[in-house]
C-alpha cells in the first residue's frame, strides 16, 4: 500500500519521478472527463482564460482550441507541473497566447477582474477552504465572468469519496457544497450538471455584476 498511497498523493503536489507519471497520466486519464465538462460550457467567446490548478497543461491547449481568439493562462502550486505545462505548451507560449505560472489559489497573483472564464479541473478536492479560494477566482474575474468547476467525483459515490483516506488534504465536495460555497464567495446563476452513467459533475457559476 505504501508505493500506491506515495503515487496517489502526487495528485495534489506532483515531484519527482512518481509526479511525472501522475501528470502523464491525468493528461491522458482526464481528457474525456474534460472534454464532457466542458461541453456545458455556453458563453461568448473570452478574450482571457485562466486554468486553475492546470497541471500538466492538456485543458490549456484545449481551452485554446476551443477559444482561438482567446489568450490563456495556467496557474499550479506544484513546479513540477508547471514545468509540464510550459513544455506541453511551447507552442502557445511562443506566440504569446499562454502563459503559466506557480501560484496558490488562496493568494493568486493576478489582478482584480481580469478574466472572462476561469476553469478547475479535478482541483478543488485540494483547495484550502472553498469559500476563501472561491472568493479569489470572483476577484479575478470580470463582472458577469464565468467560472467552471469539473469533478471525476461528485461528493456521494463511495468508489471516489475513499480516496480521501488515502490522499492527504483531500476532500470531496458535493454539489449542493459547491454551490452554497459560490454563493456565499459572490457567484450567482450556479448550475449543476451530473454524467448519467458516473460520478462526474460540473458546476458552472457566473460573479456577480456589482
Amino acid at each position: 500500500m505504501g508505493i500506491i498511497k506515495d503515487y496517489m498523493n502526487q495528485t495534489r503536489k506532483p515531484e519527482g519521478i512518481l509526479g511525472k507519471m501522475m501528470i502523464l497520466g491525468m493528461n491522458m486519464g482526464h481528457a474525456g472527463m474534460a472534454k464532457w465538462g466542458t461541453s456545458f460550457l455556453d458563453v461568448r467567446p473570452p478574450e482571457q482564460i485562466v486554468d486553475l490548478g492546470c497541471g500538466g497543461g492538456s485543458n490549456l491547449m484545449a481551452l485554446a482550441l476551443k477559444y482561438p481568439g482567446s489568450t490563456v493562462t495556467g496557474v499550479d502550486y506544484s513546479p513540477l507541473s508547471v514545468k509540464k505545462s510550459k513544455e506541453k505548451n511551447k507552442v502557445l507560449i511562443a506566440a504569446g497566447k499562454c502563459s503559466v505560472q506557480q501560484g496558490d489559489v488562496a493568494a493568486l497573483t493576478l489582478a482584480d477582474e481580469t478574466f472572462d472564464l476561469a476553469t478547475a479541473y479535478e482541483t478543488i478536492y485540494f483547495w484550502p477552504g472553498l469559500e476563501k479560494c472561491f472568493a479569489e477566482v470572483a476577484r479575478v474575474l470580470k463582472p458577469d465572468g464565468t467560472f467552471m468547476i469539473v469533478n471525476e467525483a461528485d461528493g456521494y459515490d463511495a468508489a471516489t469519496k475513499k480516496y480521501e483516506d488515502i490522499i492527504d488534504g483531500m476532500k470531496v465536495y458535493t454539489p449542493g457544497q459547491i454551490e452554497e460555497a459560490l454563493l456565499t464567495a459572490g457567484f450567482e446563476d450556479v448550475k449543476s450538471y451530473h454524467h448519467g452513467k458516473k460520478p462526474w459533475i460540473t458546476v458552472i457559476a457566473k460573479k456577480k455584476k456589482q
